[in-house]
């Protein structure tokens, strides 16, 4: 187990999004991981890391997992295949093995999103099948990642996904139970499409009130929406052990999302508690 547990960078507050909060430098998140005894990450944020990150990653005893990868699929016009495959390549040469592909709505955020008809999700659904296809021809692992404030949100969502395309999931337990799925059936029904987790606790009071429109994403994670693993609501040990169970070989991506106020703010210490609380397991 303990050698499947990777990073990411937005457990130490680094996000995308413009405005998130304030950005640690990569050189103190790298350390930091190692420190916590990891021995991968994932990319984070365009430009987070360097286009060629493998010098840094070795300084600091990692190894490069893969990466977040927001498209926009909807669009009938749009082909994701350049811009995936560009970044799958990139990904390659790193020495990643997975590309965490979401369905962007093409806004800047999570707190909105547009609703599909009938038409765009069959367009979604094969610019999916493409952009997976994509990732594949560069060697790597293509998974879907259902998102809070992307077109595969709800329980709806992942379940037309399931039924109307082949392409591996990204379990991600927290964004799942923000949207109103249970990770754990998921975990337990679909083992054979799950090739990437990330674990990430849930305030299930925090969450219902995003569900119910009464705050924005942005507002419950500032909140701590999102908690250390073992101390939310969501059945963390019973999705790894279900997992393990079925011959689950993939990482274990800790993320806890986070928004950091400033340099001296210090979330090495939840990070920590959650790999304690999943070597415990």
């Amino acid at each position: 187990m303990q050698v499947r547990i990777a990073g990411a960078p937005i457990s130490w507050g680094v996000c995308e999004v413009p405005g998130w909060g304030f950005q640690l430098p990569a050189g103190r998140v790298l350390g930091e991981m190692r420190s916590l005894g990891l021995v991968a990450t994932e990319f984070g944020p365009v430009g987070y890391l360097p286009d060629d990150p493998a010098a840094l990653l070795a300084a600091h005893g990692l190894r490069a997992v893969g990466g977040f990868v927001p498209a926009v699929l909807h669009e009938p016009g749009r082909d994701p295949r350049p811009e995936v495959g560009a970044v799958a390549a990139r990904y390659a040469a790193a020495g990643a093995d997975t590309v965490v592909l979401a369905a962007d709505t093409g806004r800047s955020g999570y707190d909105a999103r547009p609703e599909l008809d009938a038409a765009g999700w069959a367009t979604l659904l094969s610019h999916l099948d493409a952009a997976a296809a994509a990732v594949t021809a560069a060697g790597l692992t293509p998974t879907l990642h259902p998102h809070v404030g992307t077109m595969v949100e709800t329980a709806g969502d992942v379940e037309r996904v399931l039924a109307g395309s082949a392409v591996p999931l990204c379990l991600d337990t927290g964004h799942l139970a923000v949207g109103g799925a249970d990770p754990a059936r998921i975990a337990a029904e679909h083992p054979e499409r799950v090739a990437h987790v990330h674990l990430k606790d849930v305030d299930a009071g925090l969450a219902a009130r995003v569900r119910g429109g009464d705050v924005s994403y942005a507002e419950a994670v500032r909140a701590g929406m999102f908690r250390p693993l073992g101390k939310g609501d969501v059945d963390i040990a019973g999705v790894v052990r279900s997992l393990d169970a079925t011959g689950y070989t993939g990482w274990y991506v800790l993320e806890q999302d986070v928004m950091l106020t400033g340099p001296d703010a210090d979330p090495l210490p939840d990070v920590a508690a959650g790999v304690d609380y999943l070597r415990s397991l």
